[in-house]
């Protein structure tokens, strides 16, 4: 089986220092893969490094086996990937039509599918027709990570890259979050690559899970192998 989004050797990093090294691996079609690494082990800058927001200073990028280091993330984007970014990265001043409508625009959503897609969206999360018509500042967070995840969405992507949905977020919320989520991977064949510091409910929507630390990869397995304490504990 072919990945659909793969590292060769990645390493990258800020003002010439090295933050991750060496990196392989591969998100294959239809899976949830979950990234988990204690603070600091190049978890975003890796998500960062695949979606085209930093260059990889050696090895190579690939999505369905085509090299695509040097691009940008809107033609990435593009080619069917989205990135849900650490923090939300909503605007506060915007209601949630007007960063629906942005997000639309900067990833060359035809004018003629907008509304189309935005109803597809609201189909996933219908908890956002409540608030469609308010300011980002105005919601809480858990709201403010749906409407981020519905705007990842409406470019209807084959790959989605989630950089820590659970900040900030009750524990309650955050698997209320999950679920459509894993109800519509499994429905479309979306592939996920979720990075999470809620390991336990992350586990619970992964087909497999790897590990970093201090910028390298050093395990990987099913979800099962990680139910242990112990084995989570050495791994950290």
């Amino acid at each position: 089986m072919s990945a659909v989004l793969e590292t060769r050797q990645v390493a990258a990093g800020y003002g010439g220092r090295p933050v991750i090294t060496g990196i392989d691996i591969a998100l294959q079609p239809a899976e949830v893969l979950c990234l988990i690494g204690h603070n600091g082990a190049g978890k975003s800058t890796l998500l960062k490094t695949m979606f085209g927001l930093m260059a990889p200073e050696a090895g190579e990028v690939r999505i369905n086996g085509e090299p695509v280091s040097g691009r940008s993330p809107r033609e990435i984007a593009e080619m069917g990937v989205a990135m849900v970014p650490e923090g939300r990265g909503v605007f506060p001043s915007l209601t949630v039509t007007e960063i629906f409508a942005l997000g639309m625009h900067a990833t060359g959503v035809p004018k003629a599918e907008r509304a189309e897609r935005v109803d597809w969206v609201l189909g996933i999360l219908p908890v956002i027709r409540e608030f469609m018509h308010r300011p980002a500042s105005t919601l809480s967070g858990g709201q403010q990570q749906m409407v981020s995840i519905g705007r990842a969405l409406l470019s209807r992507p084959k790959i989605l890259l989630m950089d820590e949905p659970s900040i900030g977020l009750a524990p309650k919320l955050f698997q209320d979050l999950l679920a459509p989520i894993r109800t519509l991977q499994q429905r479309e064949g979306l592939s996920i690559l979720l990075v999470e510091q809620n390991v336990r409910e992350a586990l619970k929507i992964s087909d497999r899970a790897v590990v970093m630390k201090s910028g390298q990869m050093i395990w990987e397995g099913g979800p099962d192998e990680l139910s242990d304490n112990e084995k989570l504990m050495e791994l950290y």
